[in-house]
């Protein structure tokens, strides 16, 4: 389908084109291709959003979501579905990583103006971790491996500055995850409005959500996931955070000691689904999205974690006024057990040094997508031209560099951190160490990487969906106006021109005053 895979991020003209049917789905609402099954709008005028709780189930697709409200209507989603808004043809980023991935909802940008393309990555102008910045141009890692014990749940105390590249600029200092993000995030603009804010994720090294101010968050929460990556434990990680929401919604802090008030904005990912998808005695059986056994249990743990937090919202009277968004950061693929292929990690790095020894200066062969970054731009015609004489070989499906490659991101000439060749596979394909077991990943252009699961769900809204296709970045920019906040306050709302979500009709869905929802 070419709207998840190319065009859709030609962004500038995209973002044009989804702003001008947004704003013509809030005067004709027959406009958005919304199929409605119930009244739309809110049941009661003095209804009012003086919170948000927004839930990202990692690797789940939108297609998940639509066999289990309609497999399982008693489940916790199927009762948010029918109060709210189900956007079929959501997509995440590319790369479809799990950085990118969050930031894209939190910041409502791009990878073109967070600067964030992936979890791991080059920047030509930072300096090596310890460095004396003598020398520029080094891997960017921020993951469990900057943790000062990666084995430990809390980290071991944090991030290890010693493991983090060094800012020439800034007198060789050490760049924290939240100094190389380029542009604010919806925390700092809802905490400086005088509201509280908590998130709660898999690795210390999502400090990111603080913005660059490195303050947006009031309670960061982020017990390391390293300890629990076994299939069998997994699901106890989540509920160590599920348990730290639950005291949030008390009006406690994550760990339930202090009184501090309700967040206006809080959430969490879950892992279990993701981690079961990839594992070998789990994932999908077929091609339709029929899951196995434990993958199903993944997906029943994952709905009754959200249930505990729907009870406990009611148990505190807070349902009524609490707008719920779930949604991903990044899918899994293959589903289709019968396209998964290992690619061969030799194959692309041999092939570049064979332009020139030496010329790869960074390369990121993870999930279902290549990354490269090259030590000279003006080879890059000649690597495309090698790597495309072993293209059926290395199964390679797309080679973005040059024009194809700026009408998505910047110029690698002019942004350090841009690759000089991104490559997405043939849909399957997997990169991963050859003992691996792993049957899914993510990172890719491919539908089953990006067409993730949005649901804005709200006490009193009737079940609409809408099938024109969106992105995960309008999610931030609809928080801010749901809760009564300037969208353009974000950074990459006003860079990209990032529409508010279709179909949301703000004059009903009112938003609190600042005093109503500042929970302090």
């Amino acid at each position: 389908m070419r709207i998840g895979q190319r065009e859709v991020h030609a962004w500038p003209a995209f973002a044009a084109i989804v702003s001008c049917v947004s704003a013509l789905a809030l005067l004709f609402p027959m406009f958005s291709n919304a199929q409605r099954s119930g009244p739309s709008g809110l049941s009661g005028s003095n209804a009012s959003v003086q919170r948000i709780l927004l839930l990202s189930i990692d690797g789940m697709h939108s297609l998940d979501l639509a066999r289990l409200v309609n497999e399982k209507p008693d489940s916790a989603l199927a009762q948010l579905s029918a109060h709210g808004i189900t956007y079929s043809n959501a997509f995440t980023t590319f790369p479809s990583n799990s950085w990118p991935g969050l930031l894209s909802m939190v910041t409502g940008g791009s990878p073109t103006a967070t600067g964030v393309l992936f979890e791991n990555s080059y920047d030509r102008s930072l300096s090596p971790p310890a460095s004396d910045c003598s020398t520029v141009g080094t891997p960017v890692v921020f993951d469990s491996s900057i943790d000062l014990n990666r084995d430990a749940v809390d980290g071991g105390g944090g991030i290890d500055l010693a493991k983090l590249p060094r800012d020439p600029k800034k007198g060789c200092a050490p760049v924290l995850p939240h100094d190389f993000l380029r542009v604010n995030t919806v925390f700092e603009v809802i905490r400086k409005s005088g509201r509280r804010t908590a998130w709660s994720d898999k690795h210390p090294a999502y400090d990111f959500v603080n913005g660059p101010s490195g303050k947006g968050v009031d309670d960061l929460y982020t017990p390391e996931v390293r300890p629990f990556r076994d299939i069998k434990n997994i699901e106890s990680y989540d509920d160590l955070k599920v348990a730290a929401m639950l005291n949030e919604i008390d009006g406690k802090d994550h760990g339930g000691s202090r009184h501090v008030g309700v967040p206006a904005l809080f959430g969490m990912n879950f892992q279990a689904i993701s981690v079961a998808q990839k594992t070998k005695s789990g994932g999908y059986l077929d091609s339709s999205g029929k899951p196995s056994p434990l993958l199903e249990e993944a997906f029943h743990h994952t709905d009754q974690s959200i249930k505990k937090l729907l009870d406990r919202l009611g148990s505190q009277n807070l349902l009524a006024s609490t707008l719920v968004i779930v949604t991903a950061k990044h899918g899994d693929s293959p589903i289709d057990p019968m396209r998964l292929r290992h690619a061969d990690l030799e194959t692309i790095p041999k092939t570049v040094a064979s332009v020139r020894e030496g010329l790869l200066a960074f390369i990121e062969q993870d999930g279902s997508v290549v990354l490269l970054w090259l030590s000279d731009h003006d080879h890059t015609p000649a690597v495309v031209d090698a790597l495309r004489k072993i293209q059926n070989e290395a199964g390679i499906q797309e080679i973005y560099s040059g024009e194809a490659l700026k009408l998505m991101f910047n110029d690698p000439k002019n942004d350090p951190r841009v690759p000089d060749i991104l490559i997405q596979p043939v849909p399957g394909q997997i990169y991963v160490d050859a003992d691996s077991a792993f049957v899914a990943e993510h990172g890719g252009n491919t539908e089953a990487d990006r067409n993730v699961p949005l649901l804005v769900s709200f006490p009193g809204l009737g079940r609409s969906l809408i099938k024109f296709p969106v992105q995960t970045s309008q999610i931030a920019p609809s928080i801010l106006t749901l809760l009564g906040l300037n969208p353009n306050s974000l950074d990459a709302v006003r860079l990209e021109k990032t529409p508010v979500l279709p179909g949301l009709d703000f004059q009903k869905i009112s938003a609190p005053s600042v005093t109503q929802g500042a929970g302090r």
